[in-house]
């Protein structure tokens, strides 16, 4: 489903005529390259929210359009196709772009700032977008620190003092590296051994040699799908036995089909939404509905899930900027939706609060191959 997604994408939404009377939310994301099955999963969760809206008539009488741009996580197209859309002057807000050195270029070139536009959910809890504080960017989800912390206290309550780490070289991994180190020197600990790998490939077999020569009892991967997969698989065939956890960014199901049950069962995955999987809350519930009936037979996954709630959130502000919104009019309704409940989970944002979650918890990698909390 998510190929036929993206072909749709690449053959369709970006060439369709923009109106001024449509309300335009324009969407960078990588629907080709190293990350392509999560950047379709994040143009699925904000699309099926987007239709929905529309079929009830649209915000305040007039319809959303998702305008998506692929970005194949290079930062330079990152930047040329942001710059395209924020140059469109009805174009107004972005929502749910990837990858902490793509976002944080476009904050070194102030791209964002110039046009006064908002990013509403981007999928990265990397500190450089966060640290300075950013009136640009509203995050929905906790940052790689919160999520570093959470998955350090599990370990080391559980015993493991010898943790590794292995993470991607450049602003994504070293944020995820840093939050680790951070959670350990809290605890007067440090990582027995980390080492990178290079960003868009899968060459991890410096970091398994390196971790199977160290021994830890448990390592950490800040790390994407691929390499995590590649990882877990080849550590695992020669003989690693430590636990494995990687932050929020991978996607269960795809590290099972990459790299097989039996080199990721057990590994835990810090998650910064709720369990998409069983109805228990009423967003839950409203998902996996309109998933089924817009979301072209797609099973719910953590990433759609997470834009989802974005898009929710990104329409509540559009509706609080009335009839005729503007840029400044979506900042300032971002602004107004404190304590904001999308339906069982809280987005808190104010005008000098941008963090609107530090929700986390830990999942599992099941012995059927789902996620067990």
């Amino acid at each position: 489903m998510l190929s036929r997604l993206c072909t749709i994408l690449l053959a369709g939404v970006f060439t369709l005529p923009i109106s001024a009377a449509d309300l335009v939310i324009g969407q960078v994301a990588p629907l080709t390259g190293s990350i392509a099955t999560t950047g379709q999963r994040m143009v699925l969760g904000a699309k099926i929210w987007f239709d929905h809206i529309n079929e009830q008539g649209g915000i305040n009488g007039v319809k959303i359009r998702q305008v998506v741009r692929d970005d194949g996580y290079v930062v330079d197209k990152t930047v040329e196709e942001t710059k395209k859309l924020v140059t469109d002057e009805h174009t107004l807000a972005l929502i749910g772009f990837a990858g902490t050195a793509n976002i944080g270029e476009l904050l070194n070139q102030k791209i964002l700032q110039d046009a006064g536009i908002a990013l509403v959910a981007p999928y990265t809890g990397g500190a450089p977008l966060r640290t300075p504080y950013n009136p640009s960017i509203f995050h929905i989800r906790a940052g790689y620190a919160d999520e570093a912390e959470h998955m350090v206290k599990q370990l080391t309550t559980l015993g493991n003092d010898r943790i590794g780490v292995i993470y991607q070289d450049d602003a994504f991994g070293k944020s995820g590296l840093e939050g680790v180190k951070a959670a350990l020197n809290r605890r007067k600990l440090q990582p027995v051994m980390a080492v990178s790998y290079p960003r868009n490939t899968d060459q991890v077999q410096l970091a398994v040699s390196a971790m199977l020569n160290i021994h830890p009892t448990a390592i950490i991967m800040v790390a994407v799908n691929k390499p995590a997969a590649a990882f877990a698989k080849a550590y695992r065939d020669e003989g690693g036995a430590a636990q494995l956890m990687n932050i929020s960014v991978v996607d269960a199901t795809e590290l099972v089909k990459l790299a097989g049950i039996d080199a990721v069962r057990g590994l835990g995955i810090s998650q910064v939404v709720p369990y998409p999987y069983t109805p228990t809350l009423p967003v839950v519930k409203e998902f996996q509905t309109l998933l089924k009936q817009f979301g072209e037979g797609a099973e719910p996954s953590y990433t759609a899930f997470e834009e989802f709630i974005g898009a929710k959130v990104l329409t509540e502000a559009l509706t609080r900027a009335g009839n005729n919104p503007t840029r400044a009019k979506v900042n300032a309704a971002l602004e107004s939706l404190s304590r904001y409940d999308v339906g069982g989970f809280r987005v808190d944002f104010s005008k000098n609060n941008r963090f609107g979650s530090r929700f986390v918890e830990v999942t599992v990698i099941g012995a059927d191959g789902r996620l067990m909390k």
